[in-house]
């Protein structure tokens, strides 16, 4: 029983070698050993002793230039724990040497044969390419969940639903215990004796101690256990035990943790209880004048917000820090509206030829990948920078004006991440108030439609910065040679001089406008 760290999805998920084995272009044989084991990551060396150079999990491959010694080679291996041996016939050997097959069946270590037509570098490709289908599969599965759960909560019975959602996700059991470690609600397949109470024993790791562990994990009747500590202070902690493990499993459970908290926080009311119902079936595309008269008039603050240390618990900090519960933590990015089916802003941009938030396989996605996090707050509520967020802060409105405000969240949130601060503002009134918003619409769709979006985001983070060329390279992550290339661009499309304050503060508008 050990305490399990919160952890963000990782990058790709490992593969197993029987999926190498299975591309039959590469032409792989396993020669000895299992091949359901799980590849983390390939590297290659022609060192006498790789040791010092393995983390753990790895596909070794090599065409053993300097195998003097394959028992020892193969015990080096094997004490780093690298996953499998790739040996390459050819040039240095026209076969796999018999010591070396030996040795790896007698260690249990896969041994997979690389054919002389196929190099190294096309088996890594493969890999890193099952990798990326595999994280694929994994961010859908984990969309497909949250939303599978957000629905749960919004039915009559909404903790037997959650619970109910969690465990088909999972294909496990989800068990809710009370503070004294009394199963309280349950849902899912039955699961041995032996398990049941091993999750209850965990459940109690957790308990209502301040300041203890929110999560734990273990093992037991032959299951795979988690135990996740709700929000709310009176001491309800959910279990889930399941035969596996995938990467998406922990944020899943994030997402039926904090629901779970909401439901069962301790004084709801029915008004409380009805205002969440109203706000999950806003996220799920009604619209606001439909929920508005159970949300309650108002006025209300919309918060975008986007940082945090990717656990799927940072949200529901932050939503705790501001004094809310309502909140979506979809990750659809800033810009849709609330209750509407808009797309997504554009996050920061790079450098030509990158994918913002983007990282391969052995690299961490920014927070930018991830959207931002949206919070309902009621108007009299102070909205402060927190620690590790970056803010956009929409006016006051009422109920039905819900998306008006998402959207100047969103604008807030954009000109924060531009501007490198950490919490701004929506400024209502100004000029912009005098002219009709589909006018100035169309105003900036025509003025800018020479413009391309990475042209037209230089653009306006380089005026909101007030020209200045490396705090606009600062604030976009791009070389400063790039934006002045972008603005000469931007210059010669629109046929306007940037040096004009006229000029500027009608692209500005332009820009605020579209």
């Amino acid at each position: 029983m050990t305490s399990a760290e919160p952890a963000a999805t990782p990058p790709a998920p490992p593969v197993s070698l029987t999926a190498l084995l299975a591309r039959r272009d590469l032409g792989l044989r396993l020669l000895t050993g299992p091949e359901d084991v799980s590849i983390h990551w390939v590297h290659t060396s022609e060192m006498a002793d790789p040791y010092p150079y393995l983390l753990g999990g790895e596909l070794l491959m090599t065409a053993g230039v300097q195998l003097a010694d394959p028992a020892h080679y193969v015990e080096r291996v094997v004490e780093a724990g690298a996953a499998a041996l790739a040996f390459g016939v050819t040039p240095v050997y026209d076969t796999v040497p018999a010591e070396l097959v030996e040795a790896c069946a007698r260690h249990g270590l896969p041994l997979v044969e690389v054919p002389p037509r196929t190099p190294f570098t096309a088996v890594a490709r493969a890999l890193w390419r099952l990798m990326a289908e595999a994280r694929l599969y994994e961010l859908r599965r984990v969309t497909e969940a949250q939303q599978s759960l957000a629905a749960a909560a919004a039915r009559p019975a909404p903790v037997p639903a959650v619970l109910g959602a969690l465990a088909s996700r999972l294909g496990g059991r989800a068990v809710l215990f009370a503070a004294d470690g009394t199963p309280s609600v349950a849902a899912g397949r039955e699961v041995p004796a032996e398990a049941t109470r091993a999750l209850r024993d965990l459940a109690g790791v957790l308990g209502p101690r301040p300041g203890g562990p929110a999560s734990a994990g273990g093992d037991g009747g032959g299951l795979r256990l988690a135990a996740y500590a709700l929000g709310g202070g009176d001491g309800l902690t959910l279990g889930v035990a399941t035969e596996r493990r995938g990467p998406g499993d922990h944020t899943i459970a994030g997402v039926a943790v904090v629901l779970l908290s909401l439901l069962t926080a301790p004084h709801r009311g029915a008004d409380a209880t009805a205002r969440d119902g109203a706000l999950v079936r806003l996220l799920l595309g009604a619209a606001p004048a439909e929920i508005a008269g159970t949300l309650g008039p108002g006025p209300w603050t919309v918060v975008h917000a986007r940082g945090g240390d990717g656990t799927p618990f940072a949200a529901a900090g932050l939503a705790a820090a501001l004094g809310t519960a309502l909140m979506d933590t979809g990750g659809t990015g800033a810009g849709t509206g609330a209750g509407g089916r808009g797309g997504a802003a554009p996050g920061t941009p790079r450098q030509e030829g990158t994918t913002p938030g983007a990282a391969g396989p052995g690299g961490t996605a920014g927070s930018a990948a991830l959207g931002a996090v949206r919070l309902l707050l009621p108007a009299p509520a102070s909205v402060t920078a927190q620690s590790g967020w970056t803010l956009g802060v929409s006016a006051p409105v009422e109920a039905g004006e819900l998306a008006a405000a998402d959207a100047q969240a969103a604008r807030a949130l954009r000109r924060a991440e531009a501007t490198g601060a950490d919490l701004v503002r929506h400024r209502p009134g100004g000029l912009a108030a005098l002219v009709d918003p589909d006018e100035a619409t169309a105003h900036a769709r025509a003025l800018l439609a020479p413009l391309s979006e990475p042209l037209a985001e230089t653009l306006r983070v380089w005026l909101s910065l007030h020209g200045g060329w490396d705090r606009t390279a600062a604030a976009m992550d791009i070389h400063r040679n790039t934006v002045r290339q972008r603005i000469t661009r931007c210059a010669a499309l629109l046929d306007r001089d940037l040096d004009d304050p006229d000029v500027r503060m009608e692209l500005w508008f332009a820009l605020s406008s579209r």
